[in-house]
């Protein structure tokens, strides 16, 4: 008899002992306050950050701060003994550039250009060219203008267009180079280097001699790539006098001979920033993890002008805060999560993603084991061009892709805690003009196999990376309900019995 009753018990303690699990979370929710997040943001997004600007001072005392916090709540450090994951960056520039043929120097942006990526270190000398007419090969129409053509170790000279070419629509609009069948030619034929004659010059708008803030130093490029005006062709074929573009094209293919001097200096600087990241250990599944994560850094000053980046993302960083003391209060007293936490605020991110992309390359725990990536990126203001509940929503990207568990949790803490947040799924679509999967940090997660969910409140026009997005502005009641549904949703994900199902192939192409 008393083994029935026993048995009898044990679905009544199970049902017990979750709703008080159930309980708790709520508890521990209603510690991200409207307050606290002001508090942090208030310091986060102020004068002495100087705007957070990757690998600058003010980013590091950022750094410093969110470490000191981390420490506070009495997290462990994410990276062996340290709260900070270290990574270098690079800025490579071009100086000196040069462009002389037979002697004759010309100059930058009026006869000539090329980037960082497409020329070589130093300075080199050519004297073997190939006119190959358009440098065109397409087997749907049958030309192959390098037929008979030797170009293997030459300067392929080439004009542009001399093909109907229509740039795609959508995201690959952004990545469309109308050259690259020519770049593609050239390389396969074996040249040495390509000059795409323009008709273009002088050029109206500088051309850049400065890369952007990159991971890895510019590689040299197999092929060098040039563009040059009708005026160093001429010279190149032979003319004494300029030959004008339209007559060009009457010029036979095939071997010339002149000499050639291209190149520049080139210069790397060496620079250095930090992911920040605290952990709450977990108890029977503590191998396995679920990232909170949010970038800290911002766009830095312009002169005196600061740009403050309260939003973005002083108010999801912040957020990660606000919840890390709530789990680790919770952890205190005796709620510690099944899986280990992993909160990390990353830098980087409005150089293309670089501390998230860092992370993913060059992990501290083993992301075969992240159930989950939860990224907060802008969630303390409104959108705009809503036509309803202008607040009351947030944007959530990765409900249907690679987990089919993200939704249904999600929504199910909405309904059961937050009072019906709405949820807007519209920039999950593939076809998404703004492209907003592949602009947070998530994305890097979600290479890797990791399921995400990515909150973002959608402020992409008003104070969007203006020096006028600042705290005053921030809608702190709904940025809490906001943090809050972020809470629960890790506080289901890190306390189920199952890690996430990886069960959906990611429908998005790659960045």
């Amino acid at each position: 008899m008393m083994k029935k009753l026993l048995l009898l018990c044990l679905p009544f303690a199970a049902t017990v002992a979750l709703a008080q699990k159930s309980d708790d979370a709520a508890k521990y929710a209603a510690l991200i306050t409207q307050q606290g997040l002001k508090e942090k943001l208030t310091i986060l997004a102020g004068a002495d950050m100087e705007g957070r600007e990757t690998a600058s001072p003010g980013q590091k005392k950022a750094a410093a701060y969110i470490e000191e916090q981390f420490k506070k709540f009495g997290l462990k450090p994410g990276n062996g003994d340290s709260y900070q994951q270290l990574f270098p960056v690079y800025f490579d520039a071009l100086s000196d550039q040069l462009l002389r043929v037979n002697g004759k120097a010309f100059s930058w942006d009026k006869d000539y250009n090329f980037s960082l990526a497409n020329i070589n270190k130093d300075y080199k000398t050519y004297s073997n060219f190939v006119f190959a007419g358009y440098g065109i090969v397409d087997s749907a129409t049958k030309t192959n203008d390098y037929a008979g053509l030797d170009v293997k170790g030459k300067v392929v000279l080439v004009l542009e267009g001399g093909a109907k070419i229509t740039a795609p629509a959508g995201r690959a609009a952004r990545f469309f180079n109308p050259n690259l069948g020519k770049i593609t030619a050239a390389q396969k034929n074996g040249a040495a280097g390509l000059l795409i004659v323009s008709a273009n010059f002088p050029r109206v708008t500088p051309s850049q001699t400065k890369s952007r803030m990159l991971l890895k130093s510019t590689p040299e490029p197999a092929m060098f790539t040039a563009s040059i005006s009708d005026e160093v062709a001429s010279a190149l074929l032979g003319y004494t006098a300029k030959l004008p573009f339209a007559d060009l094209k009457g010029v036979a293919k095939g071997n010339y001979v002149a000499e050639l001097k291209i190149g520049a200096a080139k210069t790397t600087e060496t620079r250095e920033s930090s992911n920040v990241i605290g952990m709450i250990p977990g108890t029977d599944k503590k191998e396995e993890y679920v990232f909170l994560t949010g970038h800290y850094d911002h766009l830095g000053k312009q002169g005196n002008v600061i740009y403050y980046g309260a939003d973005d993302d002083g108010s999801g960083s912040v957020g990660v805060l606000q919840m890390a003391e709530a789990f680790a209060t919770a952890a205190k007293k005796g709620n510690k999560p099944r899986r280990t936490l992993v909160f990390m605020t990353v830098s980087g991110e409005e150089k293309g993603l670089l501390g998230s992309e860092y992370y993913s390359e060059h992990p501290t725990v083993d992301l075969s084991k992240a159930s989950v990536d939860l990224n907060t990126d802008m969630i303390g203001r409104g959108d705009s061009s809503r036509k309803a509940d202008t607040l009351n929503y947030i944007y959530v990207i990765g409900h249907d892709k690679l987990s089919s568990d993200l939704a249904v949790i999600n929504e199910g803490v909405n309904k059961k805690y937050i009072n019906n947040l709405a949820l807007d799924y519209k920039y999950d679509d593939p076809n998404d003009q703004n492209m907003i999967y592949y602009r947070s940090d998530h994305y890097n997660f979600a290479k890797k196999g990791v399921p995400v969910l990515f909150f973002y409140d959608g402020m992409l026009g008003a104070d969007y990376h203006k020096p006028t997005d600042t705290v005053d502005k921030i809608q702190f009641e709904v940025m809490a309900r906001r943090a809050q549904l972020v809470f629960h949703t890790g506080w289901v994900i890190a306390n189920r019995d199952e890690m996430l199902k990886r069960d959906i192939p990611l429908n998005m192409p790659s960045r």
